[in-house]
């Protein structure tokens, strides 16, 4: 079986079922969409009804990625192995993705349909990033010190997480990937934090957030 995975032509669909489980191995560690940096909003460069009929919208864009890959990746194997018990030899591989990609795309958006009657929802999808000043972000990506922020991760009122730019407050600070700090300034679209380790923490810790 494997053998038949890595012929060139199974081999598109095999690397379409291998970025899948990429992509959940990296949701299991707790990477997530946010830092993926893919977002169901994007701007895209296609119609809205394609997009509505593919599910994106019901469910995260990266949950139809997911989708699409694992369904064009099976149903291309599938025809292959049709193809070379029928005729001796798989099909071309270009013919083969073209077939298995038309088929996906219909099982894509039933697939997404079907997730998002299943999957929780978040009643509350939208804050203003003046909310999330006076919660708690941890440095996720790189360290930051002024001028060169790094990514934060926060999570608002309603437990929804947000990836953000954070900058220290002070001007010799540093915030090492794993450190945590309070927001307490935002300026654009980056924060300024105060380490946990400032004495100033305890006594702004619980300020209320910042209206929207």
């Amino acid at each position: 079986m494997l053998d038949f995975l890595l012929l060139p032509e199974t081999l598109p669909f095999s690397v379409a079922l291998l970025l899948m489980l990429m992509i959940g191995a990296a949701e299991a560690f707790g990477l997530g969409a946010g830092s993926l940096q893919i977002e169901g909003d994007a701007d895209l460069d296609v119609g809205p009804d394609l997009l509505g009929w593919l599910g994106v919208g019901k469910v995260p864009l990266l949950i139809v990625l997911v989708v699409l890959l694992a369904t064009f990746g099976l149903i291309g194997i599938a025809l292959q192995r049709l193809a070379a018990s029928f005729w001796g030899a798989p099909m071309s591989p270009w013919l083969a993705a073209l077939a298995a990609l038309v088929a996906a795309l219909p099982l894509t958006g039933l697939g997404a349909r079907g997730l998002a009657r299943i999957l929780p929802v978040d009643e509350t999808t939208a804050i203003g990033l003046g909310a999330l000043l006076g919660r708690r972000a941890e440095i996720v990506v790189g360290e930051a010190k002024r001028g060169s922020p790094a990514r934060g991760r926060v999570r608002d009122a309603y437990g929804q997480t947000h990836y953000v730019m954070v900058e220290p407050t002070e001007e010799d600070g540093c915030l090492a990937t794993g450190d945590t700090a309070l927001l307490v300034r935002r300026e654009g679209e980056t924060f300024y934090g105060l380490p946990d380790a400032n004495p100033l923490y305890a006594a702004v810790e619980d300020w209320p957030a910042a209206p929207r």
